[in-house]
């Protein structure tokens, strides 16, 4: 098991202007512990395979990171963003699961 830093990434639908609804992206600092790491290379169509993790990190969750729990979409780990894939809450504690890349909006 080795200790983790990095930013939690969640993202809220919000009316943006009248009828119009943007994703909007939050990211917070967060500690945590890895507590399995593997990849998989996902065969396909394409003449390059996919990386895909699947990780589990153990992190510490604030109030923030325990009421959105549910917005978040993805943890940056490598130098890159990945898909959370599963969260489970067992408190003090949230419990990810990290799959693919993540191929979203950036930050505001």
């Amino acid at each position: 098991m080795s200790k983790w830093f990095g930013k939690l990434g969640f993202v809220e639908t919000k009316e943006t202007e009248l009828s119009v609804h943007s994703e909007i992206v939050t990211e917070r600092d967060c500690y945590g512990d890895l507590t399995r790491n593997t990849r998989r290379n996902q065969s396909g169509d394409k003449v390059n395979d996919d990386i895909s993790l699947a990780n589990t990190l153990s992190v510490i969750a604030d109030p923030y990171v325990q009421e959105h729990f549910s917005n978040l979409r993805y943890v940056t780990l490598y130098g890159g963003k990945w898909k959370v894939t599963d969260a489970s809450v067992e408190y003090p504690r949230i419990v990810l699961t990290l799959g693919g890349l993540w191929h979203g909006n950036e930050t505001e």
